[in-house]
């Protein structure tokens, strides 16, 4: 089973550079989460610092109950350990082929012997559908395929928490799709906790269990899926339905004047929220809510349509922007 993540008042900078500040919240063991957010706003850089490559300037990542933000470098080897790694490109070596690609963490990290280490990597490129290819070289395959091969070197060292960065970057959106269902099914296999940052707003409708938006410097919002769907914070409910009145323009922020020519217009109505993915064998994953539960048990009325019929109902319903916590115009960043 995966492991909890627990991130307290966590900040970093670069020089005089404010990447994000105050950041908050919990990704629970064996869920599946995703991080939001403009371009520049720092996402790959949380990823980076979650798994030490960065020092953060103040806060905590508690994991397994050593904080990875100031314990000592033996202690961070050990923790890196329970981490898999899908970089955005797949980060082949191109000199190499595919099998000793996924075979160069347990050439590196294990005493393993070659028998066992081929029993691992063929298993693993099972999983993610690539036996037969392990002879090609990372040149002679398309990009989804060395996503793919990327994500079996990730899963080698069987770890308790995989990150993803861009996972779709490159791709179309058919084999978007297809990668999004073996994540699914992947989770669903290993039981892992799966952190993955994209900017493809259908991955982050469909797939997880949870959803965070970093926007000006700070966690926007944190939370489970439904909460975040059926959002009317601003920024929410403009980065998730892709509109553009709100308060993110092309400069991440929109100035004051644009926000003025906007004031009047009328928002569109939220879209409906849709099923989260299912895995492939229709056996739902351990952390996969009901639909509608989280708009159930607080009392929030989805958007018309949700989940393909009216699953969600409640009686005295709250609006979703009453259900979202605020403090100062900015939503409390939920700890789930």
């Amino acid at each position: 089973m995966g492991v909890e993540i627990k991130v307290e008042n966590l900040t970093k900078s670069f020089g005089k550079q404010l990447i994000w500040g105050d950041v908050t919240l919990t990704v629970p063991a064996g869920e599946i989460c995703v991080m939001l957010g403009p371009s520049g706003t720092g996402k790959s850089v949380f990823l980076k610092t979650l798994i030490g490559l960065l020092k953060p300037d103040q806060g905590s990542i508690i994991i397994e109950g050593t904080d990875i933000a100031s314990c000592s470098e033996k202690e961070l080897y050990e923790i890196r350990k329970l981490f898999g790694v899908l970089f955005q490109d797949g980060a082949m070596f191109g000199s190499m082929n595919l099998y000793d690609n996924v075979a160069f963490p347990l050439r590196e990290h294990t005493k393993k012997s070659e028998s066992e280490i081929r029993s691992i990597v063929m298993e693993k490129m099972d999983l993610v559908g690539l036996l037969g290819a392990e002879d090609k070289l990372p040149g002679e395959i398309s990009g989804g395929m060395r996503k793919r091969a990327g994500l079996a070197r990730a899963l080698v060292l069987d770890p308790e928490i995989v990150l993803f960065d861009e996972p779709d970057s490159g791709l179309d959106p058919v084999r978007t799709a297809f990668l999004n269902q073996l994540i699914v099914d992947l989770n669903a296999q290993i039981d892992a906790t799966f952190l993955i940052v994209t900017h493809d707003i259908n991955t982050a409708r469909t797939v997880p269990d949870n959803i965070g938006l970093l926007y000006h410097k700070h966690l926007a919002m944190f939370g489970p899926r439904e909460m975040l769907l059926a959002s009317e914070e601003p920024v929410v409910r403009q980065f998730l339905n892709a509109q553009r009145v709100g308060p993110i323009g092309m400069s991440e922020e929109k100035d004051a004047d644009e926000l003025a020519a906007e004031v009047g217009q009328e928002l569109p109505a939220l879209p409906p929220i849709p099923m989260q993915l299912e895995p492939s064998n229709g056996i739902p994953r351990r952390s996969q809510r009901e639909p509608g539960a989280w708009c159930r048990e607080h009392g929030v009325t989805p958007p018309p349509g949700s989940f393909g019929s009216e699953v969600a109902t409640a009686s005295d319903p709250r609006t979703p922007a009453e259900a979202t916590r605020r403090t100062s115009g900015r939503p409390t960043p939920a700890v789930v």
